[in-house]
Order: C-alpha cells, then structure tokens, then sequence
C-alpha cells in the first residue's frame, strides 16, 4: 500500500468491454475527503460503492452485448486494501489496483485509470525538499524566495 494511491470520486475508469470512460461518483457516504482541501468534492472511495454508482453509468457501446450501449453497474469490488476501513459505511479503501465486477462483463472487468487526486504541493513540500536536486532540475528558481512575503500589513 506504500506507494498506492487512494481512489476518490471523479477516478476514470475503464472497462475491458467498453469504448469510452466513466468517472466515480462516491454514493454511500459524505464525510471522508482525501487530497481536497475545501471538502467538497473528494470523497473517498471504498468497496461498499456498488450499484450504479458512475456519472454516466455507461462505458459506451459494449462488446458483450453485440456493441449496444452499456449499463454500467457494479456488484462488487477486488484488491481494495483492508487495513483501512471507513465506517459508515463500513468500507475499505479503493487503490488505484482495484478492480470491479459488472454481471456483464464479470469479475474485475472495470479497472482504475486515474485515481481523481492531484498533486497540490504545499509549504511544508517545499521547506523538506532537496535544495541541490531543485537546482538541477529548476536552476532559474531560487526556490528559498518561491513563496512571496508581505512588505506591509496593506499586503496580508
């Protein structure tokens, strides 16, 4: 799990029959956020997310079904990681090595393609990082003057 990303709503995913992607959509709870630093929209995701549970619920047209149009829906879910467990609803953690079964398309036929985290890097990222690898990799940037600092109090 050490290097695993956590799966929040808005993840792409993508099924082995489908043509298109779809994005998560978080349904059984709404009080763990991961990476979202307002709380609004980064819920996280956990293996009690089953049903219909995508914006679109379609992955386009589907290849078990002679390329009619998908009906997404998942019965279950695989790999999540069971150390970490949100209750409610009682769910462990999706990882981006998660997979989901649909009845058409079967076991782990909808894999994760994007977790839905972004990297936001904060102060503290900036005060541990390596002084002498940022100027080999940004020699323009004195990166101890990156963050501005108020002249006067009209600044703050």
């Amino acid at each position: 799990m050490a290097l695993k990303e956590k799966i929040v709503q808005g993840a792409i995913c993508s099924c082995m029959f489908g043509k298109t992607t779809d994005r998560l959509k978080v349904l059984t709870h709404n009080k763990y956020y991961l990476n979202d630093h307002q709380g609004k929209s980064k819920l996280a995701a956990t293996h009690k997310d089953i049903g219909t549970t995508f914006e679109k619920n379609s992955f386009g047209n589907c290849s078990k079904m002679n390329n009619n149009p998908c009906t997404a829906s998942v019965t279950s879910w695989s790999n999540y990681y069971e150390k970490v467990l949100y209750d409610p609803p009682k769910g462990y953690i999706l990882t981006e090595d998660s997979k989901a079964t649909c009845p058409i398309g079967g076991k782990d036929c909808i894999s994760i393609l994007r977790s839905g985290q972004t990297a936001e890097p904060s102060k503290q990222n900036f005060n541990n990082a390596d002084e002498e690898l940022l100027q080999h990799i940004l020699p323009v940037v004195n990166m101890k003057n990156f963050e501005k600092k108020p002249q006067n109090k009209s600044e703050i």
